[in-house]
């Protein structure tokens, strides 16, 4: 297995100027993460817990225990919101659920990548969970981009899309541009 660039460290293709396609960037380097797990799944029973492996458990680490809560953050500080003020309610409920599922289910992984990152081995049961967790982050994102996003979009205007933009910054302590 090759060395893989931290795919949460990754610039999404929008910024926080454009917070609906950040949110769906966002997804894109999800994607590249669940991805990233497939692969060590897969090299694993050929090449153990090498250096490769390791790297790429840190990597996954890095992006499901920092980047994901704050995209989850911003859904349900911005997104959710939206879609319950203007009576979607079972549609940003839905979405919630989720969330707690998949930190769930995240939370389950999380120890053997760890194991896996610190110890160069790799528990066996480990590797059960990992393919439910990228299909049912794969079905979040896909309905996300699908509805909950051009949804809530359609709801904000410009002022209220600024402001989200701006929060979703400063929760991350990145600077805006001036005039921002």
């Amino acid at each position: 297995m090759s060395r893989v660039s931290l795919p949460g460290h990754d610039a999404p293709s929008a910024g926080f100027d454009a917070p609906f396609e950040m949110l769906a960037a966002c997804h894109e380097r999800v994607e590249r993460s669940l991805q990233l797990l497939e692969r060590l799944g897969a090299h694993l029973p050929a090449h153990g817990a090498d250096a490769a492996a390791r790297d790429a458990a840190r990597d996954v680490l890095r992006y499901f225990d920092i980047a994901a809560p704050h995209h989850h953050q911003d859904e349900e500080r911005h997104v959710l919101p939206a879609l319950r003020a203007a009576g979607q309610v079972d549609l940003a409920e839905r979405i919630e659920r989720e969330h707690v599922a998949l930190a769930a289910a995240w939370a389950a992984l999380r120890p053997g990548l760890q194991a896996l990152a610190d110890a160069a081995r790799a528990p066996d049961p480990m590797l059960d969970g990992w393919a439910g967790f990228a299909a049912a982050y794969r079905a979040h994102a896909a309905l996300e981009d699908s509805e909950v996003f051009p949804r809530a979009g359609a709801l904000l205007d410009a002022a209220a899309r600024t402001a989200m933009g701006r929060e979703m910054a400063t929760r991350r302590g990145v600077p805006l541009m001036p005039g921002r």
